[in-house]
Formats: C-alpha cells, sequence, structure tokens
C-alpha cells in the first residue's frame, strides 16, 4: 500500500512529452491569428471611413487609398451648414431616442428580470418561456405590425412613436433575470422583509444597486441597438427634424446620386455618430470593472 501511494504522485505528475509540447507550440498561434483576422475585418471600415472623411467629393472615389486629405475641416463645414444644421438635429433625435429609450429599457427590464427571478407565481415558466421566443424574433419583423397598431391610436410620426416599441427588450430581460438570480440573494431580500420593508423599497433600495452592473450592460446594448435601428424610425416618421441620424443620412445619401458632393458629408457624418458610443462604451466600461474586482474579492 505504502509504494502504491508512493508511486502513484510520480505517474500522474509526469511531465508532458517532447512530441506534445512541439504541438502545442505549433498550434499556439491559431487562436491568436483568427482574432487578428477578425480585428482587422471589423476595424478595417472604420478605418476607411476615418481617412475618407478628410477627403473631398471629388478626391473621394478616384483612387481607393488609406492616406488621408486636407479637406476635414471643410466637410465639417459643409456637414453643420447644410439644411441650417439639420444633421446636428439628427444627432440630438438619435440621443434622446436611444438614451430615454435604453433607460426605460434597463428599468424595464430589471423590474421584469427580478420579478422573474425572485417571485413565484403561476405562469412564471411560461411567460418566461415566451420571451425566450421573443429573442429569436427579428425587430425588423415587428416594424409594420408597430405601426399600425400606434396608427390607429395617431402616435404615428411623434417621438413616442420610437420610444414605446424600444422600451421592452426580452434580451435586457433575460439578462436582467440571470444576473438577478445571481447578484441578488435570497437571505437578503428576506432580511429586509423581516425589517419591514415593501417590495418596492427592496427593489430600489437593496436589489436595484446589487444588478447595476447587469442593468449597465442592457442599457448598453439597448442603447446600441436604438441608436443603429434604421427601419423602425424610418417607418414611423415622416417629419425631416424628427429624423435620428439613421435615417437622416439615408435621406442625404439618395440625394448624393445627383449631387455627388453630399457623398463627404455623409461620410463626416457618419464618423461623427460613431463618436458618442465610443464615449459611452469607456464611460461605463468601469462598471465592469468594479463588478470583476467585487467578484475576484468575494471569491
Amino acid at each position: 500500500m505504502t509504494a502504491l501511494a508512493t508511486s502513484a504522485p510520480a505517474t500522474d505528475g509526469r511531465a508532458p512529452a517532447p512530441g506534445r509540447r512541439r504541438d502545442r507550440r505549433r498550434t499556439a498561434w491559431l487562436p491568436t491569428a483568427l482574432l487578428l483576422i477578425g480585428a482587422v475585418y471589423c476595424l478595417l471600415p472604420l478605418a476607411w471611413v476615418v481617412a475618407a472623411a478628410t477627403k473631398s467629393g471629388s478626391s473621394l472615389f478616384t483612387t481607393f487609398t488609406f492616406a488621408p486629405g486636407g479637406d476635414l475641416f471643410a466637410n465639417f463645414g459643409d456637414l453643420s451648414s447644410y439644411g441650417g444644421g439639420v444633421y446636428w438635429k439628427w444627432l440630438i433625435n438619435s440621443l434622446i431616442f436611444a438614451g430615454a429609450g435604453g433607460l426605460l429599457s434597463a428599468f424595464v427590464s430589471g423590474l421584469s428580470g427580478y420579478t422573474l427571478a425572485k417571485f413565484r407565481f403561476p405562469g412564471r415558466d411560461a411567460i418566461f418561456n415566451v420571451l425566450l421566443a421573443g429573442v429569436l424574433v427579428p425587430g425588423v419583423t415587428l416594424a409594420i405590425p408597430q405601426y399600425l397598431l400606434l396608427a390607429k391610436v395617431g402616435m404615428t410620426d411623434t417621438y413616442w412613436s420610437v420610444l414605446l416599441p424600444s422600451i421592452l427588450s426580452p434580451y435586457g430581460i433575460y439578462l436582467a433575470r440571470i444576473y438577478a438570480a445571481a447578484a441578488v440573494p435570497d437571505t437578503v431580500i428576506e432580511a429586509a422583509r423581516t425589517d419591514g420593508a415593501s417590495e418596492g423599497r427592496i427593489f430600489g433600495r437593496v436589489a436595484l444597486p446589487m444588478m447595476l452592473p447587469g442593468l449597465v450592460t442592457v442599457f448598453l446594448f439597448q442603447f446600441v441597438a436604438i441608436w443603429n435601428n434604421f427601419l423602425l424610425p424610418f417607418v414611423m416618421l415622416s417629419d425631416d427634424d424628427k429624423f435620428p441620424v439613421t435615417v437622416g443620412l439615408f435621406t442625404l445619401l439618395n440625394q448624393g446620386q445627383t449631387v455627388p458632393a453630399l457623398y463627404s458629408v455623409v461620410i463626416i457624418g457618419v464618423l461623427i455618430s460613431i463618436v458618442p458610443l465610443i464615449a459611452l462604451f469607456l464611460t461605463l466600461q468601469r462598471y465592469w470593472r468594479l463588478d470583476l474586482v467585487s467578484g475576484a474579492v468575494k471569491g
């Protein structure tokens, strides 16, 4: 028995054979290469937009090169002066749609996810399964039915016609339920109930701060989705002053077929429209870092 016990670690702790080490070294570069290819694939169009925003309309399509030009400020001036500065109205509209829609969606998702995770009631699993099915339904297919419903109550061509369909996010509710189940202990809720706190107070003062990193993720996902949404505002809105930046740039792009000089205006408009998304991500990433650090400390 003693001989077996002392010989087992030597057998289990044997170093890998030299051939296996060489095979691992040969294939270790493959994941890195795939990640680099994916990064280049995603960043190449962005690099072209940055370079193209510095070129004039006449030189934009004459030569395909990433070398910057010298017309960045001229293009910016043309964009600002076009239509009396209508581009900045579009940008503000996008901030209203995405900001208000993202905040409302994060709150509704947090409340719904917390309810589904911490309360037991008849039909809870059926409701969650319906939400999971809703994740699989593309939002594009819902634009026309939503337009017909809102047209019945006279809400088309208003800000609400874009905001209301953006509040309910099945994927956001799914994420909030998963996060609430993991981040909000049942013992904390029971202790708050024992102290006489109401359910609304428990959610607002106890559960909501614990769910904040998850709700930030929901807000960011929904903000990006609303910011990039084209079909819903294109169907709902007819007033140019209410267009978001996606629909507004699309109208400029169509006019570029007859006025080629507008192509440079569209491209610098696209470049500026990316800046709020980058700024938002850089601002909110500290919540994820804080969540990771707190998880490491708890572990």
